[in-house]
């Protein structure tokens, strides 16, 4: 009888084709293993004036993340934080970056290379 592992023990009806039933199933790949010396980085910037939001345009623009505090902004000149989110999303579509609402008080963005996962809501 015929069980369903034989071909591992190289057993079964016909046993000079049963080495090559392995091979047939799987495809081998060249696995290349990228050696980054760089890491990810990171920015934390805070905006207190309309003129900050070029440096975090800035750091974008050299593939860093950067979690922005819009809370000094927003309770200074609403206003001017207005526009500082309008000239950070025209850099964020510039660079097919991406830009997420984190609490009333900050702001992710990054560059093309990352993804911000946003959560669901089920109600």
């Amino acid at each position: 009888m015929l069980m369903p592992f034989d071909f591992l023990r190289g057993e079964g009806e016909n046993d000079d084709s049963s080495d090559n039933s392995v091979g047939d199933d799987f495809v081998e790949l060249d696995a290349e293993v990228e050696n980054r010396d760089e890491k990810v980085v990171i920015r934390a910037e805070t905006l207190q004036e309309l003129d900050h939001i070029e440096e975090v345009q800035e750091h974008l623009r050299n593939d860093h993340i950067v979690w922005v505090n819009i809370g000094p902004l927003k309770n200074r000149d609403m206003a001017d934080l207005k526009r500082a989110i309008k000239r950070l999303k025209k850099t964020i579509r510039a660079i097919n970056g991406d830009m997420a609402g984190v609490d009333e008080s900050y702001i992710l963005t990054c560059p093309e290379y990352a993804e911000i996962a946003r959560s669901t809501k089920e109600e």
